[in-house]
């Protein structure tokens, strides 16, 4: 369908892949990260195999489809190709950086200009597909100006054998597609710490304290709904990133600054940006209990809201015969502000009241 096309977007300039490029096109999958999300290149990736990719892709273009080299100042940046249009005049696209040039808008600037140039192709809808964990491959989607449509569980398995989900993601010609920055930015230097706590984010490791941490009965007597599993908890921690860039919600482990112990979860959920508002939720360690950890941790994580993002309002409910988790909120600079009557339901059929506290932003 497609002739072999130039393609130039502010500094970058696409072009079919030559031999040239074979070298470079070798170290960027020859890389960890891009094995890690593309299980289907060869391990380790050899000179041959970028040699046999360049050849694939001149293949690809007589089939119908296209296959360009990113280049940057003339030098190779990445790779991103585009299957033949289905008979519904549907194509997906896919793209990888080269570890030399991740981090400067390669991919989102790519993503782009090629979804526009396959519309004036006459391609009806634009696909692309991002595993759950690759955040980086998120936040190229939704800068790209694709809007975010679902999740496809367990639909493709990673190197290891373990089962990944993918958000998937389209683009409509004609439709308003403005880059999407999040609502949620993340932490400079990937953390938030006071000297005594860090807050960072969940990972698939934190499972297993996690998990014990939920079933502790202080933290349980607590809980909404039904006990979570082991594998229900490693599952949560491996969207923790997901839901962070696309402005869900926040999951983070406290953990102590000086050990680097998992101490405890807190997280920013119930993000609603037409009001401004979020709700703050957290659970501690029993060794860590009686230390004010929850309280340095909610203010870090609220003073950070205030001065990095659009919220107005951070709310927190507890039960209320919670005391602790009142003092927490107490100290931490919140104020009672009602009680919703017989919210929380517990055993044999009981509810009991909820009260509402919120802190403010400071005018």
């Amino acid at each position: 369908m497609f002739a072999r096309h130039v393609i130039s977007s502010g500094p970058l300039v696409l072009r079919p892949p030559s031999d040239s490029d074979a070298e470079a096109i070798m170290r960027a999958c020859d890389d960890p990260v891009t094995a890690r999300f593309l299980p289907l290149l060869p391990s380790p990736y050899r000179l041959s195999d970028a040699r046999a990719y360049v050849e694939q892709a001149r293949a690809k273009w007589e089939a119908g489809g296209a296959e360009f080299a990113i280049t940057q100042d003339g030098q190779y940046a990445g790779s991103i190709g585009v299957r033949p249009p289905d008979r519904w005049r549907v194509a997906e696209l896919g793209y990888l950086v080269a570890p030399w040039a991740r981090g400067k808008g390669v991919a989102s600037t790519a993503a782009r200009a090629v979804a526009d140039w396959l519309f004036d192709q006459g391609v009806r809808r634009v696909e692309l597909e991002a595993e759950v964990e690759n955040v980086a491959s998120l936040r190229v989607a939704y800068k790209a100006g694709f809007r975010e449509e679902g999740n496809r569980r367990e639909a493709k398995l990673l190197r290891d054998g373990r089962p990944a989900d993918l958000v998937t993601f389209g683009r409509l010609p004609g439709e308003a597609a403005p880059p999407v920055e999040p609502y949620l930015p993340f932490f400079d230097g990937g953390e938030l710490s006071d000297g005594v706590v860090r807050l960072t984010p969940m990972t698939p490791e934190d499972a297993g304290d996690f998990h014990r941490m939920l079933a502790d009965p202080v933290v349980a007597a607590y809980k909404v709904g039904p006990p979570s599993s082991l594998q229900d908890h490693e599952r949560r921690c491996r969207y923790t990133g997901y839901w962070w860039v696309s402005g869900q919600r926040i999951e983070l482990a406290v953990r102590d600054a000086g050990s680097g112990a998992f101490a405890g979860h807190v997280q920013l959920t119930q993000v609603t940006p037409a009001l401004g508002q979020a709700m703050v939720g957290y659970s501690l360690m029993p060794g860590f209990r009686g230390k004010g950890f929850m309280t340095r941790t909610v203010r870090l994580l609220v003073d950070w809201a205030f001065e990095r993002t659009p919220l107005h309002r951070i709310v927190a409910g507890t039960e209320a015969g919670n005391v602790a988790s009142h003092r927490v909120l107490e100290r931490a600079g919140f104020s009672r502000e009602g009680v919703h009557r017989e919210m929380f339901p517990k055993g044999g059929g009981r509810r009991v009241d909820d009260l509402a506290w919120a802190c403010v932003r400071p005018s």
